[in-house]
């Protein structure tokens, strides 16, 4: 294992994106007033729960993240659209972070009213805010429909002047955070499609190596279920290939059963799951590239 694909495992692993059902701008005010009906406060701090050394570690590890994709290309392996985003536009995150570190000081974060309960309990309201504008617009900033979002919000709560100036900030970092999930999710399934390259290269005899037996090869992987990037490669590399090779597309559709799927479905839920992130990091990344051209001051 390479020491960036350490990195980027040590943090957080499995986390799904910041992402849920998609909403018109009235429905967003609606989710707004709601949320803000919900939202209760506290001037506790939770321990483990700084959104400060949250942005630290996501800084770390998208680094680590853009650094395993530079390393791929510069294998000449392929690397997905959404990994092609990061890897061109590492600069505009770096600009982020940064800003997000001059702007964010622990003095300030302190004095913001935080979350009393929930998934976010401990983090600034503002923040619960910002990560429900990114999770049900897809991470697609508009300034007009957050205008809207945060004056619906406000029909209900008042937000303090304090919050009201952190809003931008707080929604950079819930991008980052968004970004630093789909990176290691992006970086994970390209570990899981590279091990599946390894192990039809045995069954295949590429690579200088005799042909394996499937059983010799597939008794290796144990009874954990398998990955779905990894299922969808093996799937890929072994279809039309020798009839010799039937027996482990055959097993292979057996364990797939076994998990409640197809082999069919997999390849579908895959080139699924990579269109959407193609999609939500290239609106991340033009949100965070809009976000920098306006004067939050005015």
């Amino acid at each position: 294992m390479k020491p960036t694909d350490t990195v980027i495992h040590s943090a957080s692993p499995g986390e799904e994106p910041i992402r849920a059902e998609l909403f018109g701008i009235e429905r967003l005010e609606q989710h707004a007033e709601s949320l803000a009906a919900a939202h209760r406060t506290t001037e506790k701090t939770l321990r483990g729960r700084n959104l400060i050394s949250s942005v630290r570690e996501n800084a770390r590890v998208l680094l680590a993240a853009y650094r395993n994709i530079a390393a791929t290309v510069l294998a000449k392996h392929e690397i997905t659209p959404a990994a092609e985003w990061i890897l061109d536009n590492f600069h505009v995150v770096d600009e982020q972070l940064r800003g997000i570190r001059d702007h964010l000081p622990g003095s300030y974060y302190r004095l913001l009213p935080k979350i009393a309960a929930g998934h976010l309990a401990g983090y600034p309201r503002v923040y619960g805010i910002a990560w429900a504008y990114v999770a049900h617009t897809d991470s697609r900033f508009e300034l007009d429909t957050l205008q809207r979002f945060v004056r619906a919000y406000q029909r209900v709560q008042p937000l303090t002047i304090g919050e009201l100036w952190a809003v931008a900030i707080h929604l950079r970092v819930a991008l980052v955070e968004n970004l630093r999930r789909l990176s290691q999710l992006i970086i994970r399934s390209r570990q899981e499609r590279a091990r599946a390259d390894e192990l039809a290269d045995r069954l295949l005899g590429l690579g200088d190596r005799p042909v394996e037996l499937p059983d010799e090869v597939l008794s290796g992987l144990g009874e954990a279920p398998l990955a779905r990037a990894f299922a969808v490669q093996l799937v890929q590399r072994l279809r039309g290939q020798d009839p010799s090779i039937m027996p482990a597309l055959a097993w292979l559709e057996k364990r797939l059963n076994l998990q409640g799927t197809s082999a069919d479905e997999v390849v579908a839920q895959e080139h699924q799951a990579q269109a959407a992130a193609n999609v939500t990091v290239r609106n991340i990344i033009t949100s965070m590239r809009w976000m920098s051209t306006i004067d939050w001051s005015m």
